[in-house]
């Protein structure tokens, strides 16, 4: 059964998991988080190293690697997509990219059972990377493709506005400028969850079995600034 590890450095928070499925028994999911804004460079290779060692595992025990791949900070993304891709690379094993946003709905539906979710993370300039999910069977379905784009444009997905949704993630700091049919619809909105890598590795071992996995050098970060359209047309 695989071993994967995944990292993420693409918020405040900086986290890596290590995550071994084992066959008949419960998964085994190491994990390390912290939030440490403007120390992931320092951080995240050692926390790497604390969840192989805690796993007595070498390096060279991956099956696969994982990261998250963005939306977020712009340095954070870098450093986490250097960082794996070099792991992936020096042992030649697949790297899967995780969406930070489907890693906070994953969290929030995991911890909290919430299903009808908007995850949005401030992307600074005014702006909110977001996307919307129906969580169910343990996975997240997107109802809305991930955009970034002012608080203001932001619409409940359509067909879905009779649910009680709930927002998760930093953009949600910015409720006052969001239209108030967005605040009408939202039963809970929790700004304080950050993406966290034992998400990240619960999504992409799944990735993994649909053979999504890529070589090192084919896996790049996802920014959205130049994807601006979300509901653009309602």
């Amino acid at each position: 059964m695989p071993i994967l590890l995944a990292l993420d450095a693409s918020s405040s928070a900086c986290s890596a998991a290590l995550l071994r499925r084992r066959e008949g028994l419960d998964d085994e999911l190491i994990t390390r988080f912290a939030l440490t804004p403007r120390e992931h460079t320092r951080r995240l290779l050692p926390m790497v190293d604390e969840v192989l060692a805690e796993a007595g595992l070498p390096a060279s025990a991956l099956d696969a690697v994982a990261y998250g791949r963005g939306p977020g900070s712009f340095t954070g993304l870098r450093i986490a997509a250097g960082a794996a891709q070099g792991l992936a690379f020096g042992l030649d094993r697949p790297l899967v990219g995780v969406s930070t946003l489907e890693a906070l709905a994953l969290g929030a539906h995991r911890r909290h059972h919430y299903r009808w979710l908007i995850t949005a993370l401030d992307a600074r300039m005014g702006e909110i990377y977001v996307a919307a999910w129906q969580c169910s069977d343990g996975a997240p379905v997107a109802l809305a493709e991930e955009a970034v784009m002012p608080p203001a444009r932001l619409r409940l997905p359509a067909g879905h506005d009779d649910h009680d949704w709930v927002g998760i993630g930093s953009g949600w700091a910015l409720w006052d400028q969001m239209p108030a049919e967005v605040q009408a619809g939202m039963g809970l909105c929790l700004s304080e969850p950050e993406p966290d890598a034992a998400d990240m590795a619960l999504l992409a071992v799944e990735a993994l079995a649909r053979g999504e996995g890529r070589p090192a050098h084919e896996v790049q970060p996802v920014y959205l600034r130049d994807r601006v359209a979300w509901q653009k047309s309602r």
